[in-house]
């Protein structure tokens, strides 16, 4: 219970909530998209529905994840996966309007599991990485962020749109993240021990190389949208 009252225990939790939350853009769009052929009062039942399912799946996978990240040189791969999402969040992306709605509650239920799946791997990554090992951390970071997903999918995307500060205040989170990962991979801990002024200047570098970058990138994306 001491845990409870410990500051990196918040930390670490509101780093999750924070992920899970930005990370929901593309979850409310893949829930949308699949019931939206649907009637009216079975819309409601394919989004509860199909987002248990997917949360169900997404915590098996992340405390999965959780476990594995304790293999020598996994956090060190995963924190590299997490700094490309970490800029990948900055850049638009349009792949989920490939996206086909369903016609049946059947087919839209099992359609935003699937798709939840496959796009959830950046969520889980990143949610075991914040976790740091501590899978009550994973369930409590759910139970907050779900009801929030679910219920505020649409309020989410257009408080983002609104404004854009979130994304990057987001993509900062993931990027941290991601570095903490790379500096708590077992072999090159000891190193950061003995030098923490490079770890902090390591982890520093990353976050603010993510945020550069991925802005001189959505940048060059917007003018060539324009030209075009």
């Amino acid at each position: 219970m001491d845990l409870l009252f410990t500051p990196e225990f918040w930390s670490a939790l509101l780093a999750i909530v924070v992920i899970d939350l930005v990370l929901a853009g593309d979850n409310a769009i893949v829930i949308g998209m699949a019931a939206r052929n649907l009637p009216a009062h079975q819309q409601k039942k394919a989004i509860i529905w199909g987002t248990v399912g997917a949360i169900v799946i997404r915590a098996l996978a992340t405390m999965a994840v959780v476990w594995l990240l304790k293999i020598p040189g996994l956090m060190l791969v995963g924190g590299l996966i997490l700094v490309w999402i970490s800029l990948k969040l900055l850049v638009q992306d349009d792949s989920h309007e490939n996206m086909k709605a369903s016609g049946s509650l059947g087919a839209a239920v099992w359609t935003i599991i699937v798709a939840d799946t496959v796009m959830g791997l950046d969520n889980v990554i990143a949610v075991a990485g914040a976790a740091h090992g501590d899978f009550l951390m994973v369930i409590i970071g759910l139970v907050i962020s779900v009801p929030i997903m679910v219920w505020g999918s649409t309020m989410i995307l257009k408080f983002m749109e609104k404004y854009p500060i979130v994304i990057y205040i987001g993509s900062a989170v993931l990027a941290y993240t991601a570095a903490s990962m790379v500096t708590s991979e077992k072999f090159l801990a000891p190193f950061f021990a003995a030098y923490p002024w490079v770890k902090w200047v390591f982890i520093v570098a990353i976050v603010v190389g993510v945020l550069l970058t991925g802005r001189m990138k959505s940048q060059k994306q917007k003018r060539l949208a324009e030209q075009s």
